[in-house]
């Protein structure tokens, strides 16, 4: 559920201490928004420590999370291959610590580091290849067993995230979501 990648945020810690690169730390509250959807932004981020959600909303408001990220994770890297504007929104959930890097050091880093390039491109091939299985299952099974996964991937996931953004993670109201908690809870409690 809460997507990370050790091997990019070991790989970046090496880069941020040598101190070669242009890398800087940024530091984002709970509830923060960090990047808004259908804007340019000259950075992407990779976050140090922090959960934070990536997300689409339509033109009612309407939230769809397509993932969240934890350490390791970056975001703001499509814009720097595409040169378009974001796809997504980026909101810390918790306090969030984060390198960014400006395009061009990234750009750099791409042609230049052969090992960080590789994490790169493995980073974006995991993010294709989570992303189909999680929407299947999402629509082939009902909220319940959507919400056992949820707890067997990150038990605690309700102290953490809203009962608002899960719903939207799922794909489903927060009515309906609280309709699932509860009749799960009763199962459990006979």
């Amino acid at each position: 559920m809460i997507r990370t990648n050790p091997e990019l945020m070991a790989y970046a810690e090496k880069l941020f201490s040598k101190g070669d690169w242009d890398l800087h730390e940024e530091s984002f509250g709970s509830k923060e928004r960090i990047m808004e959807q259908d804007h340019r932004y000259g950075k992407v981020y990779l976050i140090r420590e922090g959960i934070a959600k990536c997300f689409i909303s339509d033109e009612n408001g309407k939230e769809f999370i397509q993932e969240f990220l934890g350490e390791g994770m970056e975001f703001g890297e499509l814009e720097v291959f595409s040169n378009k504007l974001t796809i997504c929104a980026v909101e810390s959930i918790t306090p969030l610590k984060a390198f960014s890097f400006t395009h061009g050091c990234f750009s750099q880093l791409l042609e230049n580091d052969d090992r960080f390039n590789r994490l790169v491109m493995k980073a974006l091939a995991d993010k294709i290849r989570y992303k189909a299985p999680r929407h299947s299952y999402q629509h082939a099974y009902p909220i319940e067993d959507n919400i056992i996964r949820l707890k067997k991937l990150f038990p605690e996931f309700t102290e953490v995230i809203s009962k608002k953004d899960i719903a939207n993670y799922i794909g489903i109201t927060t009515r309906s979501l609280n309709r699932a908690l509860k009749e799960l809870k009763e199962k459990v409690d006979r």
